[in-house]
């Protein structure tokens, strides 16, 4: 565990102890379960993002693929009556493919990703709204013969919500694509300095591609979550501002908007961290109209202290670098 990872651990501790103060309420095992449920709803589109954002770029089409891909789904399971399974599989697909799309035009057309992922952003949920009329799209009746998805989505094993231990499974696996693979070395390096590993002999714009194919891929998973979580998808709302969270997550967690910087371990303290922050406006009786307020102040706060950071060490490395010896005098 790095320095950063222990102090963000020591800081959900400190504020977990502030809010439990402040209301017993927060360690009920209602509102516990409750959180375990959000965390893993929202860690694993989040762990998505942090990936992108190790690589140096960003994805603000998260939410409006939420919105696209809800709606296909929901489409395909009560109107063409596709059997569940494989409905899934053509939305991980639909996310893969949207996340390829992304990482082409980022490496191929040299596009910069935040324009990029913005059209996705406008595009992904124009279509949406276009596709249902801008009307609200649900089961209805057929939610009786999707019991095992929706178990499988919301429901509870050994009295864990199923999201919480899907997060647990997906952060494992890309923890060790991360952190023991190859590829996550790729990842570290084309953030840092892109030009400098593609000199190196590092295939720069397949690592990238990647990048953005994994979150395309973690999206399509968390629609099926979220559009079980709500029943319903309302296209002009659903998964609105949710790549907000995403890259709030990724920033508390350890994740520099720079590049080459984060870990799987600290985006999923800061997927939690940001639930208990969440639990804490509530609880504090704060407006949720404020909500994205305090978002945007965990954002920018987050980004203080990593410039702080990265100047702090810049200054460490310099003052530990040898001084130049003088030439002698002829």
């Amino acid at each position: 565990m790095s320095k950063k990872e222990l102090g963000l651990g020591l800081l959900l501790i400190v504020i977990g102890g502030i809010t439990a103060a402040l209301n017993p309420l927060f360690l009920s095992g209602t509102n516990l379960l409750n959180m375990a449920n959000l965390i893993g709803l929202f860690g694993v589109f989040s762990i998505g993002q942090g990936i992108i954002i190790i690589t140096g770029g960003i994805d603000l089409s998260v939410g409006s693929m939420f919105a696209l891909l809800g709606v296909i789904l929901v489409d395909l399971l009560v109107n063409f009556e596709l059997p569940w399974p494989l409905a899934v599989l053509v939305i991980l697909a639909a996310g893969v493919a949207l996340g390829l799309l992304h990482g082409l035009l980022v490496t191929r057309l040299r596009l910069q990703p935040f324009v990029v992922t913005l059209c996705g952003l406008l595009i992904y949920r124009g279509i949406a709204r276009y596709y249902t009329q801008d009307g609200t799209m649900g089961f209805g009746y057929a939610a009786g013969d999707l019991d095992t998805l929706t178990w499988l989505a919301s429901g509870r094993s050994f009295g864990v919500p199923n999201p919480f231990i899907i997060l647990l499974v997906v952060a494992a696996c890309m923890a060790v694509l991360l952190h023991r693979s190859v590829f996550g070395r790729y990842l570290y390096a084309v953030g840092r300095n892109e030009e400098a590993a593609r000199h190196s002999g590092i295939r720069t714009n397949a690592v990238i591609a990647g990048a953005y194919l994994i979150g395309g891929g973690l999206a399509g998973l968390s629609t099926v979550l979220l559009v079980f979580y709500t029943s319903s998808v309302s296209p002009s709302s659903f998964g609105n501002f949710y790549e907000l969270y995403a890259i709030a997550a990724a920033v508390l967690g350890g994740c520099s908007l720079r590049g080459g910087e984060g870990s799987i371990l600290g985006i999923v303290l800061g997927t939690v961290l940001l639930q208990i922050l969440q639990n804490l406006v509530n609880i504090l009786g704060i407006p949720s109209s404020l909500n994205f307020a305090v978002m945007g102040s965990v954002i920018l706060l987050g980004v203080i202290a990593d410039q702080q950071l990265s100047r702090r060490k810049q200054v460490g490395a310099l003052s530990r670098s040898p001084a130049p010896v003088a030439s002698p005098a002829e």
